[in-house]
């Protein structure tokens, strides 16, 4: 189907894949080729670092700000607290005084 001629190819294919591979392990496990990985993974722990120290940086910063909205918010809910006692303190004066206006009357009138 394919002939004798793709038989060939393929096997020069092959071979050629071989010898390559065979010379890039050669490459691979030179002096300089160890020399060039060890300083990328230098640089790549390097770039690690930074990126946990600027991580850690966020975290913190997340949370002084989560604790600062926390103050506001008990802060505000403080107020509103007060605020409504001052209402119902309000309220219940009122009731005293009409209270004693109406048993106050009574007797003035009789």
């Amino acid at each position: 189907m394919f002939g004798l001629d793709f038989g060939w190819k393929k096997l020069a294919c092959f071979a050629g894949g071989v010898i390559f591979g065979t010379a890039g392990i050669a490459v691979l496990k030179s002096k300089d080729a160890k020399k060039f990985y060890t300083c990328c993974t230098a640089a790549v722990l390097r770039g690690k670092d930074a990126l946990m120290n600027t991580a850690m940086a966020v975290r913190e910063n997340c949370q002084d700000i989560y604790e600062d909205a926390s103050d506001i918010n008990e802060t505000r809910y403080k107020e509103e607290d007060r605020k409504k006692l001052e209402a119902a303190r309000e309220l219940v004066r009122q009731y005293e005084e009409k209270m004693a206006d109406e048993t106050a009357r009574p007797a003035a009138e009789g």
